[in-house]
């Protein structure tokens, strides 16, 4: 879970981003310019970040503020899941990313799958929906929902993508170490629980 700072911080800038959107008052925008300040002030102390680097990133934030979707694949073989190695920190993790406009959820992940690991899916199942502020992963500074969908491989054959590079299958019991930012030990552990009860519901925060 996020420490209390940076919830606050996160909330601070979604007020400031969603005021400066819509407010047409000239004074109140200047409240909220300060509020968005003090956000990265906030943010930049706690977390030994340059102020300029995070007041750029928050500049970067326009219209209402609302979570960003990232949505995960959860693809079996037998009892082994597949994970791709992700090029950033050299961790493993289930092939997915950020929903891209115009793609619905089911659509981002097949994409994703497909350019992280070479292996042409379809989804087949919602598993679950949490907000990653609710499981204990690395702080970040952005609200996240992550969406996991059971997929079956349909075609092609492992291949690393321009973000990762290596693809495999892994046991539950011999998984290999994890970029935790992106998925938890225990989420992969509720997957497989998941897939092996086709009539228990999607998990959800």
């Amino acid at each position: 879970m996020d420490p209390k700072w940076l919830e606050w911080a996160k909330s601070l800038q979604a007020l400031a981003q969603s005021g400066l959107t819509f407010s047409p008052d000239p004074y109140d925008k200047e409240r909220y310019e300060a509020i968005r300040h003090i956000a990265a002030e906030m943010m930049s102390t706690q977390a030994g970040l340059p102020l300029a680097e995070v007041s750029a990133f928050f500049t970067a934030q326009t219209g209402y503020a609302t979570p960003k979707v990232d949505v995960r694949a959860a693809v079996f073989r037998g009892d082994s899941i597949l994970l791709v190695k992700e090029k950033e920190d050299g961790l493993w993790t289930l092939p997915g990313g950020w929903a891209d406009v115009n793609d619905s959820p089911s659509e981002a992940v097949v994409k994703e799958v497909g350019e992280e690991s070479g292996y042409q899916t379809r989804a087949v199942r919602l598993m679950a929906l949490y907000d990653r502020n609710k499981h204990p992963h690395p702080a970040h500074p952005n609200h996240i929902y992550k969406l996991f969908f059971l997929c079956e491989i349909t075609g092609g054959r492992p291949e690393s993508g321009l973000e990762t590079e290596g693809v495999a299958f892994f046991e539950e019991t011999a998984l290999p170490k994890l970029s935790l930012s992106r998925i938890l030990p225990a989420q992969i552990a509720r997957l497989f629980e998941l897939y092996r009860r086709p009539d228990w519901p999607p998990d959800f925060d």
